[in-house]
């Protein structure tokens, strides 16, 4: 493998960084939104299915105590 000098890793690098498109503000904020939705919906439905099985666990010791 050929090594590649410094000034030409940074040249590289440069050529490379052109080629990135930058998302907009409004794209980055959207996103943003997108994420705090989501994790909302996914922390409620963690919420609701512990929540089942947590009654689910309440019952058995229930019914396991009485016998």
């Amino acid at each position: 493998m050929a090594k590649t000098s410094p000034s030409e890793f940074f040249r590289q690098v440069q050529a490379e960084r052109k080629k990135v498109t930058w998302p907009t503000r409004r794209e980055t904020v959207m996103t943003g939104v997108m994420v705090v939705i989501m994790t909302t919906i996914l922390a409620l439905f963690f919420l609701a299915v512990d929540s089942i099985f947590e009654a689910i666990v309440r019952a058995l010791l229930k019914i396991a105590q009485s016998q």
